[in-house]
């Protein structure tokens, strides 16, 4: 039996559609720690949409979970942004690192929602 070589900077999973139980799949399999918090999040959501009589916050949940998802499946982006995070969380907002860190973050933010608007 070999062992597969997989590309960090290749996706580990298909990228699901925008719909709360696809995102769901999904992220069972690149990032299960997530799924309470993205549970609790879609919660708040349909309840804000209901008060507000608005669909915005069900569409940003999506677009928000979506997003995570596609830094999540490619697992040299979710390793760039759980250090960039923990440099955030860390360092002081006066060090350059943390700034250089928000920085990567963003970067990382915007490319994961061109690559879904490029399909």
């Amino acid at each position: 039996m070999t062992a597969q070589h997989v590309d960090p900077s290749e996706p580990t999973a298909p990228r699901p559609a925008r719909t709360p139980a696809a995102l769901r799949v999904a992220l069972a399999q690149v990032a299960p720690h997530r799924l309470g918090e993205m549970e609790r999040q879609k919660d708040d959501a349909v309840a804000l949409a209901a008060q507000t009589g608005s669909l915005g916050p069900i569409t940003q949940f999506l677009e928000s979970w979506a997003i995570t998802v596609e830094i999540a499946r490619i697992p040299v982006s979710a390793s760039r942004l759980r250090a960039a995070e923990y440099t955030a969380q860390t360092a002081d907002r006066d060090d350059p690192a943390w700034r250089a860190a928000m920085d990567e973050i963003r970067e990382l933010h915007v490319a994961a929602g061109r690559a879904l608007a490029d399909g």
